[in-house]
């Protein structure tokens, strides 16, 4: 098993160095999604919510927030993100929405975090725009779907999502 890398030898938590790792594009895809009342989509889907467009304002939202991560989580680097794209894609049938989330940079150390910080608060900012009408609302299935770059390379997730 590998070890943790955020505790030292003494198991204090610290800041990993990556100041020695190669200069690598990385990229991590994210995806998760939100289930509600039929109701709360069909409003979401017509563009008639009364705060305005609901989909446009949570993608906003998850840019901003994958720029924020390190200001979020303590022992993660701040990067010079180069991309970032939030799409959603609505599922009738299940009463969701599914965001999917794409985050690049050319650095040292990858945007796994940038990306799932991402689709959380997209997802979240869906739910804080709706909860008036849904409280009941359920964010699930947040996940690393892939992601490239550095030592480890590609890495993808074998079950479907």
């Amino acid at each position: 098993m590998t070890k943790l890398t955020h505790f030292n030898q003494s198991g204090e938590a610290h800041m990993v160095d990556v100041g020695q790792k190669a200069i690598t594009q990385r990229v991590a895809i994210t995806t998760g999604y939100i289930e509600m009342l039929p109701s709360t989509l069909a409003l979401i889907q017509s563009g008639d919510h009364k705060k305005g467009d609901v989909l446009s304002i949570a993608r906003i939202a998850g840019i901003m927030a994958s720029k924020r991560t390190a200001d979020l989580i303590p022992l993660c680097h701040p990067l010079p993100i180069t991309h970032v794209e939030v799409n959603f894609t609505t599922d009738s049938k299940n009463n969701r929405i599914h965001c999917h989330t794409t985050v690049k940079t050319n650095g040292q150390t990858g945007v796994e975090m940038e990306a799932l910080t991402a689709t959380q608060i997209a997802l979240l900012t869906i739910y804080d725009m709706c909860k008036a009408v849904d409280r009941g609302m359920c964010i699930s299935g947040v996940q690393l779907q892939q992601k490239s770059g550095g030592k480890s390379g590609h890495w993808q997730r074998s079950d479907p999502a």
